[in-house]
């Protein structure tokens, strides 16, 4: 069952099509916005803020969100437990 993240400003993601959540900082992943940038395939969710962290799809997509890469690992994390609890409790209720 897909599960959705904010990632700032009102926007969501579907965490299954998350592959990676990196920090901009680097060149690589400058050249690597920059070309998606270029591209089309950049979605800014920022709101004009700065870019704090850049949410790498599985369709090529990038995500460019103003929340920090350790803030949407902490709500991925979040849902990813709240799911596996909720399975949890299924499977105790068909015993």
């Amino acid at each position: 069952m897909s599960q959705f993240i904010h990632v700032g400003f009102g926007n969501i993601v579907n965490t299954d099509k998350i592959i990676a959540v990196v920090s901009p900082e680097s060149a690589p992943v400058r050249r690597l916005v920059q070309h998606a940038r270029e591209e089309g395939t950049a979605v800014d969710a920022t709101q004009g803020r700065k870019t704090r962290a850049v949410l790498v799809m599985e369709n090529s997509q990038l995500i460019l969100s103003a929340l920090l890469p350790e803030t949407i690992a902490q709500r991925a994390k979040l849902m990813f437990d709240m799911d596996f609890a909720q399975e949890g409790e299924e499977t105790d209720d068909t015993k």
